[in-house]
């Protein structure tokens, strides 16, 4: 017998890495919430609001999951409480808090 194996390696992939949490899992299709501003239709002024953009998931390790398309370096994203959020809703930035973002996490109790 005679075997011709060829061992393709992955080649590097460029990708934005989030908190997990950033991330709204739905059966239509992962989203996450881009904060810019927003234009309300009825008065004309813009207010600091979200928008719903779905993304492309690649691989995930510890707290981070990479985004392969759909967002953009620089863009800010909401990290917390994404399920409370529909498009459009306004939001106030509050930094205090940062969820989990480590890719070696060390879980208590393990």
């Amino acid at each position: 017998m005679f075997v011709d194996a060829e061992l393709v390696r992955g080649g590097k992939t460029i990708a934005i890495t989030l908190p997990v949490s950033a991330v709204s899992y739905a059966p239509f299709g992962d989203s996450v919430f881009i904060v810019e501003d927003v234009k309300d239709p009825k008065s004309g002024k813009t207010y600091r609001g979200v928008r719903q953009q779905f993304v492309k998931l690649g691989g995930s390790r510890g707290d981070q999951v990479a985004v392969l398309t759909g967002l953009k370096a620089g863009e800010e994203i909401v990290t917390s409480g994404v399920f409370k959020l529909r498009p459009g809703a306004a939001v106030v930035v509050n930094n205090s808090v940062q969820p989990g973002n480590n890719p070696k996490p060390n879980p208590e109790n393990s």
